[in-house]
């Protein structure tokens, strides 16, 4: 079989395990009259994450059977292939087997312990089978193949704080997963320490070893993050993995908190759960590759960057310019859906949450274009082509922030919006930067939806719901960029042709390009002038969005009929001044 088709079979079964340990960590929390009968009689309700646990309890039987089958079968059939096999993805599939044979055996368990226990070998064995088809799924990847030369003797350190890390998780994991929502976790009320002093039972003390064993293991994560900082910073997999898990562990420790102080809420109960498979996918990459791949930093110069420009690095990684005016869109929606000014506390956290998801979101970015940065003019003093900082730093960095603004919106604001904004880092990192870009012209056009997100955010921040207003919001940005870069395209035209990007300039050409810029600024005033008819603002709106439409149209009609760069660079420059000005006048509409 083809290495790429064996690698999709693999992640397959990667995906479904995935899906059955994350359901069945939520049927935990879900009390059998809850689960959804076959004649489906749950309501799913988006902005109500009471009601999605439910549906995701009642899938975990079928995605069990599912996987077991699967990865059974798919086991079977390679171990079968004898010699053709890699070492690893041997062992890595006999393990998964017998694992997923274990489990079949669940009614045994059941029936010769408590309840708990037997449920806690349901999810170890769960875990077993993830990371022995994880294991195998690395290594037929080149990404994971071992490095020439490699000796356990150079990054034995790293390696074996990995492995004790992954058997301490291991234990958290199960544990926790013991204890679920019944009287077990009742035992130990509070948090850190439990409320009721040390007077406590069995189960009380074992909960309290399980929060006690967490802080140990964060140690441990804290001491593999510096050494792979130090020894791996090149290292694209290693260093990124390492960062996310460090943010993971702590999320995880924080949640678990914030669960029992508030009685254990659905929307936390899910995001636990997904919590437990990222970090244990996470963690299981990390210790694979350093298990496979010699530190590179011992076969590169060390980086003699002073900190001071390193620190200025990360910040300009954010692209600071472009996040303020993304969190200007975001306070409107807030501004709008609260119909005057919104809380203080709510707005700080819903700001900082956008603020780091739009600059991870960024920095990602540009690890993905970094080569492409390199031949153009523009973006060629950028960190990373700069070699102000290695790309596996900045990929890194970018992978903290979004998971941090993650956590902390879903934790410090609602469910809701935390998802909102991890679907615009994916649409912008997986589908425009990734996908669109390098492969159409129209990628402003479809991509744009990634930065018309953040108005979203604000609303469903306020009012944990998305209504028609927002949308209107979603659609002044979406409508805006492609003028607003493709003004851009036209001036660095000669730029992203020698970069290989298919801008419109660079595939229809100047003309073309000039009229969508005047079509699209059309369909855009339009829209905002739309706003007052609908009774959605006032009439103070109305007379700026009439004045900084006429100028805008202008603006457009001079780049459709004048030859040249200047007409387009004003534009540019025009129309980002024209989408901060038109959503402050959204601000003032609805205070005045």
């Amino acid at each position: 079989m083809r290495q790429k088709t064996l690698s999709r079979v693999y992640g397959s079964v990667v995906v479904l395990l995935l899906l059955a340990v994350y359901s069945g960590y939520v049927a935990r929390f879900v009390g059998p009259n809850e689960i959804c009968a076959l004649t489906v009689r749950c309501v799913f309700v988006l902005e109500r994450p009471d009601t999605w646990l439910p549906w995701i309890a009642t899938a975990h039987p079928n995605l069990a059977l599912a996987v077991g089958l699967f990865g059974f079968v798919v086991g079977i059939w390679r171990l079968s292939r004898g010699q053709a096999l890699f070492p690893v993805e041997r062992w890595g599939l006999m393990a998964g087997v017998v694992a997923l044979l274990l489990q079949g055996l669940q009614p045994f368990w059941s029936a010769v312990g408590i309840r708990a226990y037997s449920d806690a070998i349901h999810l170890s064995l769960g875990l077993l089978a993830l990371t022995a088809f994880g294991v195998a799924w690395l290594s037929v990847l080149p990404s994971f193949q071992a490095f020439p030369g490699s000796q356990f003797s150079e990054n034995k350190g790293v390696r074996f704080l990995g492995i004790s890390l992954l058997l301490v998780t291991f234990f958290l994991l199960s544990s926790g997963y013991a204890q679920g929502i019944d009287s077990h976790s009742q035992a130990c009320g509070g948090w850190p320490l439990c409320a009721g002093g040390w007077v406590l039972s069995q189960w009380g003390w074992y909960t309290l070893l399980h929060r006690l064993t967490s802080l140990l293991a964060l140690g441990g994560v804290t001491g593999v993050l510096i050494i792979t900082w130090r020894s791996y910073s090149h290292d694209a997999i290693a260093l990124p993995a390492v960062t996310a898990l460090a943010i993971l562990f702590l999320g995880q420790i924080g949640l678990g908190g914030v669960m029992v102080n508030r009685g254990y809420p659905q929307d936390l109960v899910a995001l636990h759960a997904f919590n437990i498979v990222a970090l244990w996918l996470t963690l299981t990459v990390f210790v694979f590759r350093v298990w496979v791949r010699l530190p590179q930093s011992e076969r590169q110069s060390t980086d003699t960057v002073p900190w001071q420009t390193r620190l200025k690095a990360y910040f300009l990684l954010n692209k600071p310019v472009i996040v303020a005016l993304l969190l200007v869109t975001t306070y409107t929606g807030m501004v709008l859906a609260a119909r005057g000014i919104p809380d203080a506390r709510l707005t700080f956290w819903t700001l900082l949450g956008g603020a780091l998801a739009a600059g991870g979101a960024s920095a990602i970015n540009q690890y993905i274009d970094r080569e492409a940065d390199k031949r153009m003019q523009r973006t060629a003093k950028r960190p990373i082509p700069a070699g102000i900082i290695t790309p596996a730093q900045g990929l890194a960095y970018g992978v903290a922030a979004c998971w941090v603004a993650f956590f902390l919106l879903a934790v410090m604001v609602n469910l809701l919006t935390a998802l909102l904004t991890l679907a615009g880092m994916i649409y912008y990192v997986g589908i425009y930067s990734l996908w669109l870009k390098p492969a159409t012209p129209q990628n402003i056009v479809i991509g744009g939806g990634a930065g018309a997100i953040p108005p979203l955010v604000g609303w469903a921040a306020v009012a944990n719901d998305l209504q028609v207003p927002a949308l209107f919001l979603f659609g002044i940005i979406f409508l805006w960029t492609p003028p607003h870069f493709w003004a851009l395209a036209l001036v660095r035209r000669k730029d992203y042709a020698r970069a290989g990007i298919p801008m419109l300039p660079v595939v229809l050409g100047e003309q073309a390009t000039r009229r969508q810029i005047f079509i699209y600024t059309l369909q855009l005033v339009a829209l905002t002038l739309l706003m007052p008819l609908v009774n959605l603002t006032g009439h103070l709106f109305l007379l700026v969005a009439l004045t900084l439409g006429g100028g805008l149209i202008y603006a457009a009609w001079r780049v459709l009929r004048l030859p040249g760069n200047r007409p387009a660079y004003q534009m540019y420059r025009m129309s980002s001044m024209y989408l901060a000005l038109i959503f402050l006048a959204l601000v003032v509409d609805v205070l005045v």
